[in-house]
């Protein structure tokens, strides 16, 4: 691969990096600051959000350091290069598989809202996070026992499963249970619930508490529907194009352009940096929250603005105070002191 190619696949690495640490931080932070989010469903939460976390502390810097290190590689034999394939591998598969069954949770969530407390208990789902995180150490593991292989791959600057026929049968696994599997359930349940957000939208919908009733305008279920639309396409253009340079790889025995697969592995790795910023901007309970730790950030420095006009109210109030305090005083001085006499 050129220079010029190399250098733009490493700053594509680092902006997402930077996006993944940062979007990851602000979601943890917004769990931490804000008890009414903390249900008995938070663990699932918090799995994608740490694996995704990882990612971007972890594997993303080894790719840029290997992209701007180029020709000097890992040995794919090596402990360093096995153990990075084994993170990348394990890392990718929890924070998927955690992020279906956060969309599981919600689906259930929003269509069978009168049983949802029944399902959904703390107890299913720490069942559920040993499960996933038990099948990803498995998955992730085989490579290491002779089932595939970890190796470098000088297109992806990365170490990562090999897609060669010879494994086969282990990236067939991987990429069915592993990755098509959660994509094609959670595009599934993103498609339900659109179609239940538009049929709602046509007849109208009237919301009761114990006051009043009140109606849902169409606007709310169409919002929610664009919302659902955008995850899913969001998921679709990171994770195809990785999906078909793999299976290509693999089943033809033939590698793909470097360019091609190295734009695949930087929309994979990608995703990790988007899935914060979805959570955070598309649901109303995670963006209320943001908002609450935004202007509490903002209160605790109100006067640091430097035109006068710009400064809070309280500032102000405490300026003139101080004006008028200062003013009362010379006064006084001037007041009290003697006058000097003037010389005829």
């Amino acid at each position: 691969m050129a220079d010029a190619l190399r250098t733009v696949y490493a700053a594509l690495m680092v902006v997402s990096g930077v996006a993944s640490i940062c979007g990851n931080l602000l979601l943890l932070l917004v769990l931490l600051l804000n008890k009414e989010l903390r249900t008995d469903t938070l663990g699932l939460t918090l799995s994608f959000s740490l694996s995704d976390l990882a990612l971007g502390l972890s594997v993303i810097p080894f790719g840029v350091y290997n992209s701007l290190a180029w020709p000097s590689c890992c040995l794919s034999k090596g402990a360093l290069c096995q153990g990075s394939g084994f993170i990348f591998l394990l890392l990718q598969t929890s924070s998927m598989h955690s992020l279906t069954w956060a969309t599981i949770n919600k689906f259930t969530e929003i269509c069978f809202a009168l049983s949802y407390s029944s399902v959904w208990t703390a107890g299913r789902c720490r069942v559920v996070l040993v499960l996933v995180w038990l099948f990803c150490l498995v998955n992730a593991t085989l490579p290491l026992l002779g089932f595939g292989s970890y190796v470098y791959s000088e297109s992806r600057f990365l170490c990562c499963p090999s897609f060669t026929p010879n494994d086969r049968y282990f990236v067939l696994l991987w990429m069915l249970v592993g990755i098509m599997v959660p994509i094609v359930t959670m595009c599934s349940l993103y498609g339900y619930i659109v179609y239940v957000a538009r049929k709602q939208a046509r007849r109208g919908t009237f919301m009761c508490n114990e006051l009043h009733c009140y109606y849902v305008p169409a606007n709310n279920y169409l919002r929610s529907s664009i919302v659902m639309v955008t995850t899913s396409v969001c998921l679709l253009v990171c994770w195809l194009p990785y999906i078909s340079v793999c299976l290509y790889e693999t089943f033809s025995g033939h590698q793909s352009p470097p360019v091609t697969s190295a734009l695949s592995a930087w929309l994979v790795l990608t995703s990790a940096a988007l899935n914060p910023w979805i959570t955070c901007m598309t649901q109303t309970r995670y963006k209320a929250a943001v908002r609450r730790i935004i202007t509490r950030f903002i209160r605790i420095f109100p006067c640091h603005k430097t035109p006068l006009e710009s400064r809070p109210q309280s500032c102000a109030l405490h300026l003139d105070t101080a004006n008028r305090i200062s003013t009362t005083m010379a006064t006084t001085q001037a007041t009290a002191s003697p006058k000097t006499p003037t010389t005829p």
